[in-house]
């Protein structure tokens, strides 16, 4: 069984307050998620002062006067909270990660020992400064693509490859569409196939959707990793939260990926444990309708086929026409190989 790693993008509804980033990892942790992601940047390399909000930040927020800077600058963990929040992981039985957002951030994250891989957010899959820093560091990466063509995606994994740190078999690549929520119309799940078979790598999506039907969907179209955003309440404030899910959507989701694991199964087609029962008592076999005499022949008004599956197979039907029974048959007797002669 090929197990999803999935992972819960807890991003920065921690609001800045570390408590409550704790609280997402209690959520995340007994969700039964792999991972809980935070995103590490540093704000003066992440983004201009005059920056304008994206839509829904400015929807989410509800906040048209302060810039992007000055709702981010809320929101950056410090170092010695990722090492905190990373302890606070593994005492709770899950794993931490932060995307970094700059090249400064990528060498903190591992510098510090914070990260056994990185995941990239949708908007540097154009950075090459980036992706070299990266590429350079000898960590598996998770690459998300929101807003990208599959020549950007290309480019990207093939700088990624260049250094010769990594190969095809160390980079995921993440479908994705960067709209909070993304409409249902723009998902595009199959281009997560397209990405597959023309990159020859792992794929999977990271979802911005509302509910949790297209990260199942995702998983049983062969998605190796899930990415979702979550929450303690949709209504808190901040730019992430509604598009998010609560605790219970995030419990839902992970049971359904694992339930979707199992059932996937080996692809061999046969019979399975629990309905080896059933055969006999749902299938048929051939038996007899009209009596027959030691001796005579068989023929077709003589047989019915009748369940249960205990004797010979309808499917054996043309060898025992013409055959003769060796002993007296009566009406609904379940013929038997030992029956003719």
């Amino acid at each position: 069984m090929q197990k999803t790693l999935i992972i819960a993008e807890a991003g920065v509804n921690h609001n800045g307050d570390m408590e409550l980033a704790k609280q997402l990892i209690d959520v995340a942790a007994d969700a039964g998620a792999d991972i809980v992601k935070f995103q590490s940047f540093k704000l003066d390399k992440l983004v201009s002062k005059n920056a304008r909000k994206a839509d829904y930040q400015l929807k989410n927020t509800g906040d048209a006067e302060s810039s992007q800077y000055e709702m981010l600058k809320k929101l950056s963990i410090t170092t010695e909270s990722a090492h905190m929040l990373k302890k606070y992981c593994e005492s709770k039985g899950i794993q931490f990660l932060s995307s970094p957002f700059d090249t400064d951030s990528i060498d903190e994250l591992v510098n510090e020992g914070l990260v056994d891989r990185f995941k990239v957010p949708s908007g540097e899959i154009i950075n090459l400064q980036y992706l070299r820093k990266l590429g350079s560091k000898k960590l598996p990466v998770i690459l998300s693509t929101g807003m990208a063509k599959m020549s950007e995606i290309a480019e990207a994994v093939d700088v990624l490859l260049e250094g010769g740190n990594l190969t095809r078999e160390d980079i995921t690549v993440l479908h994705c569409n960067t709209d909070y929520p993304t409409p249902m119309e723009d998902v595009n799940l199959n281009a997560m196939q397209t990405i597959k078979d023309a990159l020859k790598v792992a794929v999977g999506y990271s979802d911005h959707t509302e509910g949790i039907e297209i990260s199942v969907a995702a998983v049983a179209m062969g998605a190796t990793v899930i990415e979702k955003h979550f929450t303690l309440d949709k209504n808190m404030p901040g730019p992430d939260h509604k598009a998010s899910l609560e605790p219970d959507e995030l419990r839902a989701m992970v049971k359904a990926i694992r339930n979707i694991e199992i059932a996937k199964g080996n692809g061999i087609k046969q019979p399975s444990p629990s309905e080896q029962k059933n055969i006999q008592i749902v299938r048929k076999s051939i038996h007899i309708i009209k009596p027959l005499k030691a001796g005579e022949e068989i023929t077709e008004e003589h047989l019915v086929t009748r369940r249960p599956a205990t004797g010979i197979s309808p499917m054996d039907i043309d060898i025992v026409i013409g055959k003769k029974a060796n002993k007296d048959l009566e009406e609904d007797h379940t013929l038997m190989w030992s029956d003719l002669g």
